[in-house]
């Protein structure tokens, strides 16, 4: 739970201090955030370290596609800032830690995380000041992986995470969302109640790739096992090294 909070913390003050601040400023902020993504990625196994490099790898090809290409949200500078792809991937060590955090309570916590999800999704289409529509069709897509998934904690856990810091981050003009989506009309929400169905996707293609990224590094890259020089002899550390969790 402490990591989940320091994380959240240090995205809220950075986030707030974007608002004020000049492009080159920002490139201070990303450098700033990459360091901060390493610290907490060192006490991580080698396997949690792949998942957020997909996270981030994923999540930057949806930043461009979505803002930079299609212009569905906009950042302050109309530009993406270079916080960004660090930042998915403190989001999503944010959720796994939350849901390793409330382990016990995960019926709860996926529970609330459909209701909230539900309850936001209903709300654009009724009550709120912009009409949801773009956002409430990614709200049944969360709700089957909180369903049927085994991730669904880890989901559960990005989800509110997510759903906190966009709400956030709209509210203090880091970004917006635009009124519908550009060529097709369909209004969207500020920010949509589907937003973290996206971010689902993400630790999807992370839970499902960095083990196949993994696999292939150890046969073939820098994680492969070497024999100790002179000697046939693999060192226990790296012939375990395939195991790791």
């Amino acid at each position: 739970m402490k990591r989940a909070a320091a994380i959240g913390a240090y995205l809220a003050v950075m986030l707030a201090v974007d608002t004020q601040v000049t492009l080159q400023a920002q490139f201070v902020l990303g450098a700033l955030t990459w360091i901060v993504l390493v610290l907490f990625v060192r006490p991580l196994t080698v396997d949690r370290r792949a998942q957020v490099a997909v996270v981030i790898c994923a999540a930057t090809v949806a930043e461009v596609t979505g803002s930079i290409v299609w212009g569905v949200y906009t950042y302050r500078l109309h530009n993406l800032p270079t916080f960004v792809p660090p930042a998915h991937g403190l989001v999503f060590m944010a959720g796994l830690a939350l849901s390793d955090a409330l382990r016990r309570h995960r019926r709860l916590l996926v529970g609330a995380a459909a209701a909230a999800a539900s309850v936001w999704g209903v709300l654009g289409l009724t009550a709120l000041p912009r009409t949801d529509a773009a956002g409430a069709v990614g709200v049944p897509l969360l709700l089957a992986f909180l369903w049927r998934s085994r991730g669904r904690a880890a989901y559960a856990g990005v989800f509110l995470v997510v759903g906190a810091l966009e709400l956030y981050g709209t509210a203090i003009g880091t970004w917006r969302w635009a009124a519908a989506l550009p060529g097709l009309g369909i209004p969207d929400g500020n920010p949509p109640s589907g937003v973290a169905s996206g971010y689902v996707w993400f630790d999807v293609m992370a839970l499902l790739l960095a083990p196949r990224l993994l696999a292939a590094l150890r046969r073939t890259g820098p994680l492969r096992p070497r024999p100790v020089p002179g000697t046939e002899h693999v060192p226990r550390s790296q012939a375990a090294l395939p195991d790791a969790a």
